[in-house]
């Protein structure tokens, strides 16, 4: 779960594990936390979304109070956009998506802070996020469908005349297959590349110092709903992923 080797040799603005580092220069606890300066960020965003989870929901109302309000609308907004994707099956699904948005997020905005860094411009914790959702699809698909029942779904639930031609599900299968071992590659490096790009671009912004001001303030602001969009693509994807070996009545 460490930095990638690749990304120290590119500017990065400073940040607070960097610093403290420096002060430690030389020492087992400075390489220790540059180390893991990644997952230092994420248990950061952790205990932010504990913290705001625990306010809003210590003293549940019947007339909630702004924090409990907004936990409230989130959760039953992403609830139904989940459900609009995945039917009645929705609800099991969506507090792993749901948190799964909300750490992603909360990890894309933090780098926006002075002197804090997006843990999701890392491969290693995106290709981390990505094999989690990777994992938990072929659990669900096993469980509802069996190893039997999921291998047909790969091949293409061959019957009739193309159960006899042997050629066509066994090139189904394997072009599934590899559909499936590529999924956690393009969603790590989607959202990896994109954090990463706009955090070497303000970087590259910074340098030219006062000049560079107003297109900044503007970058920051694009950087905003980027955030927001590559969090909700992560999850999209995701969900889409579920529906694609999910049971479907109709």
């Amino acid at each position: 779960m460490a930095d990638g080797t690749t990304d120290g040799a590119l500017p990065e603005l400073p940040n607070i594990v960097g610093i403290t580092a420096g002060f430690f220069k030389g020492t087992a606890f400075a390489r220790f936390i540059l180390r893991w300066e990644d997952v230092i960020f994420s248990l950061m965003v952790i205990g932010l979304i504990l913290l705001l989870v625990r306010l809003g929901s210590r003293r549940l109302a019947h007339v909630p109070g702004r924090l409990q309000s907004f936990l409230e609308l989130f959760v039953g907004g992403f609830d139904e956009f989940v459900r609009g994707i995945l039917g009645p099956q929705a609800r099991k699904f969506t507090p792993f998506l749901g948190t799964l948005f909300l750490y992603i997020l909360a990890m894309n905005l933090i780098g926006m802070i002075p002197f804090m860094k997006s843990a999701t411009s890392s491969w290693s914790m995106t290709m981390a996020l990505a094999l989690c959702v990777f994992v938990y699809v072929q659990y669900t698909a096993i469980r509802g469908m069996g190893i039997v029942g999921y291998i047909d779904h790969l091949a293409g639930k061959p019957r009739g005349v193309m159960a006899i031609i042997f050629v066509f599900p066994v090139f189904m299968l394997f072009m599934h297959i590899i559909t499936e071992l590529i999924k956690p590659f393009s969603l790590s490096l989607r959202l990896r590349s994109n954090i990463w790009g706009d955090e070497m671009l303000v970087s590259v912004l910074a340098g030219y110092g006062l000049p560079a001001v107003p297109v900044l303030f503007f970058n920051m602001f694009l950087l905003l709903i980027a955030a927001v969009v590559q969090a909700l693509v992560f999850c999209l994807l995701a969900t889409v992923y579920f529906a694609l070996v999910l049971e479907h009545d109709e």
